[in-house]
C-alpha cells in the first residue's frame, strides 16, 4: 500500500443536519415534529353520545360511599310505606352491597358493582352479623344460590361455590362455570346481574359497552348458559343495560327492568320493564327507545315497528335495577303476583326523579301499571347529590318479608307488614 493511499481513512460519521429557517434540526427532532400528535383519551362511557351543546353540562353520575354509613348518621326516619306496612334496618356495614340471593339455612349473600368481595349475613346469637365471604372478585355484582351452590357472576365469567353455608369462614375453591364473557373488556355496562330460571339454567345480562355504541354480537343482550354444561345461549337482544330481572310466577315468562341511553332529553327516552315472550326477541338497542322513538344517530333508515315494545315505560332516567315478583305469603293478597322494582335514581337530569322501590301490578292480560311503594331516599330533585340513600335490590324472604339493598350506604332494610 502506497503512503498517499494509507492516508485515507474513514471520516467519522456526524449527524445530518436539516435547515428550517434559522433552526438546525436533527432527523430524530424532525421526525418527533413531523409525527401527529397523539389522540386524546376517550371520554368516559357515560359521556358518550353527549351533543356539543351538551358538553359543558354539570350532570354527572353519583359515587356511592365506598366505606358505607351507619344507619344512626342517615334520616332513616324519613322513609315511607303504605299503611299497614313498616321499614326499619335490618343490617348494615355493606359497602357497596347490592345484588341479594337467599341461602337454604338463611344465609342472605350479597355481592356489588363497586366493590371486590361478597359477604354473608347471619344470625349469631340473636344478632346479624356481617362477613367477608370471597375477597379480590372482578365485579361480583350477580349471585345466585341454588341446591347449596353460590353463583358468582364477575365481569368475564361465572363460578360456582358448591357447600359454601356450611364453610362461610373458610369458603371452597371456586369452580368456573364459563368464562371469557368479556373479551373486549368493554368500558360501560359490563356489571351483571344473576337469575336461575324455571329451566335451572342460569340467566345473565351483558349491557352495552357505552351510552349509545353499537354493540357486539354478545353485549346488549341477557343470555343464559347451562351450570353443568357451560353452553351459552342468546335469550334477547336489543337490550341496552338490564340488572335485574325474574320469572313471573304463572306464567313463567322472563320479565326484566332496561335502562335507557342518556343524553337524547330531561324527559326521554324513558327506562323500562320488558316481558320475554319467545327466545331470541329484540327490543330495539341502539335503534330504538323505549318502544317508540328512533334514535338520533343509529335509527336512521329504521323503523320501530321492527323491535318488540316494552310492558311498562318507568319514567326517564329512573335507574331501575334489581326486581322480583312478590309470592310472600305476608302482604295483603293484592299484592301477589305484583313486581317490586328498585329504582335507584336519576343523573342524566336536571330534576332528579326514582329513588324509590316502585310496586308493579299486572292483570290477567299482561297489562302493567305502577305506583311508588317505599319512598323518602330523594331530599331535593335539583340538589347534587339530591338523595341520601340509593335503593338497588329487592328480595322476597321466607317470611314474606322484603329485603330492600341501599348499595350507596352499605345497608338493607326490611319491609313488613301486619295487620
Amino acid at each position: 500500500m502506497s503512503k498517499s493511499t494509507s492516508l485515507l481513512r474513514p471520516l467519522p460519521l456526524v449527524p445530518l443536519l436539516f435547515m428550517t429557517g434559522a433552526t438546525l434540526l436533527t432527523p430524530s427532532v424532525a421526525n418527533a415534529q413531523a409525527q401527529p400528535a397523539a389522540p386524546a383519551a376517550p371520554a368516559p362511557s357515560w359521556q358518550q353520545g353527549r351533543s356539543s351543546e351538551q358538553a359543558s353540562s354539570p350532570l354527572h353520575p353519583f359515587a356511592i360511599h365506598v366505606t358505607g354509613k351507619a344507619a344512626k348518621d342517615l334520616p332513616v326516619d324519613k322513609l315511607k310505606v303504605p299503611a299497614g306496612f313498616k321499614v326499619e334496618v335490618w343490617a348494615e356495614g355493606l359497602p357497596g352491597g347490592r345484588s341479594m340471593a337467599l341461602g337454604s339455612k338463611g344465609t342472605v349473600f350479597v355481592g356489588g358493582r363497586q366493590i371486590k368481595d361478597v359477604y354473608a349475613v347471619v344470625e349469631r346469637g340473636g344478632k346479624r352479623e356481617v362477613k367477608i365471604i370471597l375477597k379480590g372478585l372482578d365485579t361480583p355484582n350477580g349471585i345466585v344460590f341454588s341446591n347449596g351452590t353460590l353463583y358468582v357472576a364477575e365481569r368475564h365469567r361465572i363460578t360456582r361455590y358448591d357447600g359454601i353455608e356450611d364453610r362461610l369462614d373458610n369458603a371452597p375453591d371456586a369452580k368456573i362455570v364459563i368464562d371469557n364473557l368479556d373479551p373486549n373488556k368493554q368500558p360501560g355496562h359490563f356489571w351483571k346481574f344473576l337469575g336461575l330460571g324455571p329451566d335451572k339454567k342460569l340467566y345473565f345480562n351483558i349491557g352495552a359497552p357505552g351510552n349509545i355504541v353499537m354493540p357486539s354480537y354478545m353485549e346488549a343482550s341477557i343470555m343464559r348458559v347451562d351450570p353443568n354444561k357451560g353452553v351459552l345461549e342468546t335469550v334477547a337482544l336489543g337490550v341496552r343495560n338490564s340488572v335485574g330481572f325474574d320469572w313471573h310466577p304463572k306464567t313463567k315468562q322472563l320479565w326484566f327492568t332496561n335502562h335507557a341511553r342518556d343524553w337524547m332529553g330531561e324527559d326521554s327516552p324513558n327506562d323500562t320493564l320488558h316481558r320475554v315472550t319467545k327466545t331470541g326477541v329484540n327490543f330495539g338497542y341502539p335503534f330504538c327507545h323505549q318502544g317508540d322513538t328512533l334514535d338520533p344517530e343509529f335509527g336512521k333508515n329504521r323503523s320501530c315497528s321492527e323491535f318488540t315494545p316494552p310492558a311498562l315505560k318507568l319514567g326517564a332516567h329512573v335507574a331501575p335495577i334489581g326486581m322480583r315478583f312478590y309470592n310472600g305469603k305476608m302482604f295483603p293478597a293484592e299484592y301477589q303476583n305484583n313486581i317490586f322494582i328498585a329504582l335507584r335514581g336519576s343523573w342524566n337530569r336536571t330534576v332528579k326523579q326514582g329513588y324509590n322501590v316502585t310496586r308493579v301490578i299486572i292483570d290477567e292480560k299482561g297489562n302493567a301499571k305502577m305506583e311508588p311503594f317505599l319512598e323518602g331516599f330523594l331530599v331535593d330533585p335539583k340538589a347534587d347529590p339530591p338523595m341520601w340513600g340509593r335503593p338497588a335490590d329487592v328480595m322476597v324472604m321466607r317470611d314474606g318479608s322484603l329485603l330492600v339493598s341501599d348499595d350507596h350506604n352499605g345497608i338493607i332494610y326490611r319491609v313488613s307488614y301486619k295487620k
